[in-house]
């Protein structure tokens, strides 16, 4: 691109955008959408620049990170949106991370601890980045943890009474807090299960670069931050509406519905009657669905990963397909240790390998589980015969159970177990 046509260009994105957007024709609009994605084009690599200066990351990191703070200025725009959980051993520089992340997200902002109050009263509308985040995991959080549970999607709310003052006295009134944020957390010894798997986990190791180690935080001092994210707020929705980002998810279900169901078969009428009001699928549709269904990424993966697959598509197509790769290798990952470290898969492979077909109490099965999965004595056990019992019937792998002298004794469905763990595995060699 000739300097002149950059400087036409990035005059156009810090200060036309308003009119952009009220101005134009759809043609007109067509023709600067290509000129604002070259100058999105070269925030994200200036982003990528700024993080390589001050980080020493796996080199797939520097996409995902970059895309994911892009994305918070589209937050609104989407249903879901992951976590970022950095996880790291002490001294590798997950507080430097995050406070680059705050510096260049939307409304970014640094907290040492977080409460359930400060998240649904404080966080709305800004990109939360918490560090020294070990606190999460105690007993007294739970409550916190069920509120970041649900903050990751759209719709989520809590609802608190307010004490207001009448004319005949004092009453009550609900008020209603919208959860949704992205948020960024950082620690040490890992997150609790439900609530990573609402995150894309970064893993944090120290640097052995001599450069990056001296480099002293100038992020506010930084010019290029302060026009990537004038870059950024002035763009992103625009383009965010002009690729019609909210009808994705309906697009998404027809070419579903469509390449798996059997065309020699004849739908029933109210299907076809649905099908004719399905937006049409255009051929960038079709090529991006495509490429996302032939990775295999599904279910939770697929919900966290399609906001930054959307977001990176609107940056360009090598963009788009840097970012898709990295959605595979890193859901891979997270299948593998998923098939390790998951609990529920952990009941269901000690199950599947239980030749016993008679009635065996929960006692009996508690001991010989921690010893299956490994927990020494001297641990804080987690594992107790309520905890199996309820995992056994929450998962379905209880046949029968009977209550005797001794406790609770159950007949555990072995085949099931089979089956599950075959399914596991073929995911994991996916």
């Amino acid at each position: 691109m000739e300097k002149e046509d950059y400087e036409i260009t990035r005059d156009l994105v810090t200060d036309g955008l308003v009119r952009l957007a009220e101005g134009l024709t759809d043609e007109e609009l067509k023709e600067n959408v290509d000129k604002i994605k070259i100058v999105l084009g070269e925030a994200y690599e200036m982003v990528i620049s700024i993080l390589r200066k001050y980080l020493d990351l796996r080199e797939e990191y520097y996409p995902l990170i970059t895309t994911w703070i892009i994305g918070t200025y589209l937050h609104s725009s989407f249903d879901t949106y992951p976590y970022l959980f950095m996880n790291a051993m002490r001294g590798s520089g997950k507080t430097k991370v995050l406070k680059l992340i705050s510096a260049l997200a939307n409304r970014g902002e640094l907290i040492s601890s977080l409460r359930e109050a400060v998240l649904f009263r404080d966080c709305k509308d800004k990109t939360i980045c918490v560090d020294e985040f070990e606190s999460i995991m105690s007993k007294e959080n739970q409550a916190l943890r069920e509120l970041l549970n649900a903050a990751y999607k759209k719709g989520n709310k809590v609802k608190r009474l307010k004490k207001v003052r009448k004319t005949d006295g004092e009453d009550y009134e609900i008020e209603s807090f919208e959860l949704y944020t992205p948020i960024c957390m950082a620690n040490i010894w890992g997150m609790e299960e439900v609530l990573l798997d609402r995150c894309i986990t970064v893993i944090l190791e120290k640097s052995s670069n001599p450069t990056i180690l001296r480099l002293i935080e100038d992020f506010d001092k930084l010019d290029e931050i302060k026009w990537v994210k004038k870059v950024f707020l002035n763009n992103l929705v625009q383009l965010c509406s002009y690729f019609g980002v909210g009808s994705v998810k309906t697009k998404w279900n027809c070419f579903i519905i469509k390449k798996y169901t059997q065309t020699t078969l004849t739908p029933p009428t109210a299907f076809t009657s649905l099908e004719k009001n399905q937006p049409s699928l255009t051929h960038s549709d079709l090529e991006m669905f495509n490429k996302i269904h032939d990775t295999e990424i599904n279910g939770r993966n697929l919900e966290l990963w399609l906001p930054l697959l959307l977001t990176s598509k609107m940056i360009g197509e090598t963009v788009f397909d840097n970012i898709l790769g990295v959605a595979a290798k890193l859901t891979k990952e997270t299948k593998k240790e998923e098939m390790t470290e998951s609990r529920d898969v952990s009941v269901f492979d000690f199950v599947s390998r239980n030749l016993c077909n008679e009635y065996i109490s929960i006692k009996d099965l508690t001991h010989s589980f921690r010893d299956f999965i490994g927990e020494g004595d001297n641990e804080e056990r987690w594992v107790n015969d309520k905890w199996l019992g309820r995992a056994l019937k929450r998962l379905s792998l209880v046949l029968d159970k009977r209550r005797v002298a001794r406790g609770i004794e159950v007949r555990l469905n072995i085949s099931k177990a089979i089956e599950k763990m075959v399914l596991f595995r073929q995911e994991e060699q996916k």
